[in-house]
């Protein structure tokens, strides 16, 4: 299965499962995160923007002040990928 091929029901939950605060949206999985206070915040955005230009794959991107709330999705197939999956996780790792 090539990245860009839209998964399963049952792939999105098992990869779900292994992911902390993302769930499943529509056609993408999305999570919120809360910051201490507007710069920490543009600071996290600023880092996983770098991150989703190497993988050229943007997430789209909701923030107000310390609150930013991503959702991630292949718009060419329709759904949820692993290239979401892989984002999500390495999203994630900023936070470590």
């Amino acid at each position: 299965m090539a990245k860009r091929d839209r998964l399963s029901d049952s792939a999105i939950a098992d990869a779900l499962a292994g992911l902390d605060g993302w769930r499943r949206e529509a056609d993408g999985i999305t999570r919120a995160f809360e910051f201490r206070d507007f710069s920490e915040a543009f600071g996290f955005l600023a880092r996983a923007a770098l991150l989703q230009e190497r993988a050229d794959h943007h997430a789209n991107v909701e923030s107000v002040y310390n609150r930013v709330r991503l959702t991630l999705t292949t718009h060419d197939a329709g759904g949820i990928t692993a290239m979401d999956i892989d984002l999500a996780k390495a999203i994630d790792a900023l936070l470590r």
